[in-house]
């Protein structure tokens, strides 16, 4: 295994910024998904919501997190400002659609990249995939924008979508993997299980415990399913090294 550190056992703060620009490619699950595995590991974190109008991390962790609206600069200020302030605390930032240039703009104009390597943050991009082409080309896009400056990880959502032969084909995944990036394969979840969660507006702690929410509950096999599946999900989480 390598000898980098690992979600579990760095001890410098961490910045994970979830995005992929696109809209329904599956951010805020993995941001849902991320925020759960850092409590039930019992890793401190601090989380930010982007979206405006129903942010994942605002519904369902809320005592963990707050807003961070990216037309405001002292907004996310807080994000650079909240990893600095707590070391060894995870800072997790769900992008909605169309926040990367915003973001951009907050982090050229504000030096963070810098003031992240002056401070020994590191700055994690998490770009969620479907398998369509608009994914691969945000990509480009993004490696084009932040070369090393930046580490990646590429979560390819089968979810979204089951042959990523258009990412494979394109140069970039060699690309971006040249640059130091890891993947995340995120499988697939049965479309039943999927669409109950969605159906009860359930965090995932709740659908897989049976937690008391409006809306068709999980039955016993399909619990297991989703206890498998997250089970899955979290060891590609402890294999990658942000």
């Amino acid at each position: 295994m390598d000898d980098v550190p690992t979600l579990e056992n760095t001890t410098s703060s961490q910045i994970h910024l979830i995005g992929g620009e696109k809209g329904g490619v599956g951010k805020s699950m993995v941001s849902r998904l991320l925020a759960q595995y850092f409590i039930d590991h019992e890793i401190p974190f601090v989380g930010f919501d982007t979206d405006r109008s129903h942010g994942s991390l605002l519904r369902f962790y809320g005592e963990y997190s707050s807003p961070a609206l990216t037309d405001s600069y002292e907004a996310l200020d807080r994000i650079v400002e909240t990893a600095i302030e707590q070391p060894g605390r995870r800072v997790l930032v769900d992008l909605a659609a169309q926040t990367q240039e915003p973001l951009v703009k907050w982090m050229d104009e504000s030096g963070v990249l810098d003031m992240a390597d002056l401070s020994g943050i590191g700055m994690h991009y998490w770009h969620v995939m479907d398998a369509g082409r608009d994914s691969v080309d945000l990509l480009k896009r993004l490696l084009d924008r932040f070369g090393q400056r930046v580490r990646y990880v590429l979560v390819k959502n089968h979810l979204r979508g089951d042959d990523f032969g258009i990412l494979e084909r394109s140069g970039e995944l060699e690309r971006a993997l040249g640059l130091g990036a890891r993947v995340v394969e995120l499988k697939k979840l049965h479309d039943a299980v999927v669409q109950k969660i969605d159906a009860r507006n359930s965090s995932f702690w709740a659908a897989r415990n049976g937690g008391a929410i409006d809306g068709p509950s999980l039955g016993l096999m399909e619990r297991q399913r989703l206890k498998l599946w997250m089970n899955n999900v979290y060891d590609a989480f402890a294999k990658i090294a942000p």
